[in-house]
């Protein structure tokens, strides 16, 4: 067995003390964090780098290149490192300083970019990068390579409907490329018509929710398909921050930002819904690549 092998299959745990104010409606959420790198973009990036491989895009005499906010850069740098392939990340400066040193730890290369551009920013130039010299590279595009919902819609969603018994009635998710929210939406609607998909995004272009995208304001992922999703939740990077401190002291789960935005999400449509109802969401990270920021103290 490889590290390969240990991506997905991930377990599901049943949120009681956050759902006790929504008694009769289930609060389930994907434990992302048991991927081999710590995220759910393992997922994405194994399948994106094996579908290289077959198309043999992926050759020895090229690296793997793209653009990050650090998860994806993340696996990439892991899977990287266990296939035997150099990987160049174009990230921005303010990237925090855990998440590089984790990419740096497995032997890949960041190239910073203009922080205030954010993740468009950091994406242009890896674009820039493989349009100048395109023979050096093997560049898996996350934003617009349709291997990264594949691999949620054969795997991810597959496994929540297992896991709920087929209960879902909701799945939840915020959006950075939109791959778990695409790929596992196409599936559980497959699954059953009647489940209905919730996509979750900040409520402001600028905002402290890592990984996750403001659409309206931002460059849209070409995976993207708007007619997945029946409604969209806003949520705060306040609320955000607050769940995710909520979700380690009153669940024992220490997650990151993004985990904590679809928690909250998952939270607000349950005091919505009638009793019966299965909510499921995603715990994308974990907490421990963001441990040392501000946002665990809580503000008055």
């Amino acid at each position: 067995m490889g590290i390969l092998d240990l991506v997905g299959g991930t377990p599901i745990l049943e949120l009681r003390n956050i759902a006790a104010s929504v008694p009769g409606v289930r609060i389930l959420a994907k434990a992302e964090f048991c991927n081999p790198s710590g995220s759910v973009k393992d997922r994405a990036a194994r399948a994106m780098l094996l579908d290289g491989s077959r198309r043999g895009a992926l050759t020895r005499d090229r690296g793997i290149i793209d653009a990050t906010s650090g998860n994806t850069g993340i696996a990439y740098a892991m899977l990287g490192a266990a296939l035997g392939y150099s990987v160049t990340l174009y990230m921005p400066a303010n990237t925090g300083r855990l998440r590089k040193g984790i990419i740096r730890r497995y032997g890949a290369s960041i190239v910073e970019t203009d922080p205030l551009e954010g993740s468009d920013g950091a994406y242009l130039a890896a674009r820039a990068a493989v349009e100048e010299h395109p023979q050096l590279w093997f560049y898996p595009d996350q934003y617009n390579n349709p291997a990264n919902p594949l691999a949620h819609y054969e795997g991810t969603g597959p496994e929540i409907w297992r896991q709920s018994g087929g209960r879902v009635s909701h799945f939840v998710a915020a959006m950075g490329t939109s791959g778990t929210f695409v790929g596992v939406s196409r599936r559980l609607k497959e699954y059953d018509p009647r489940v209905r998909c919730l996509a979750v995004q900040p409520d402001s272009p600028f905002h402290g929710i890592e990984g996750t995208k403001h659409l309206a304001s931002t460059l849209c992922p070409g995976i993207f398909e708007k007619s997945l999703a029946d409604d969209f939740i806003p949520v705060s990077t306040e609320q955000a921050y607050a769940m995710t401190r909520r979700l380690a002291a009153e669940e024992g789960v220490l997650v990151g930002v993004s985990s904590g935005c679809n928690v909250q999400a998952a939270l607000i449509l349950a005091g919505t819904l009638p009793p019966g109802s299965t909510v499921v969401t995603v715990l994308c990270d974990s907490g421990n690549r963001y441990i040392f920021d501000s946002f665990w103290e809580e503000r008055p």
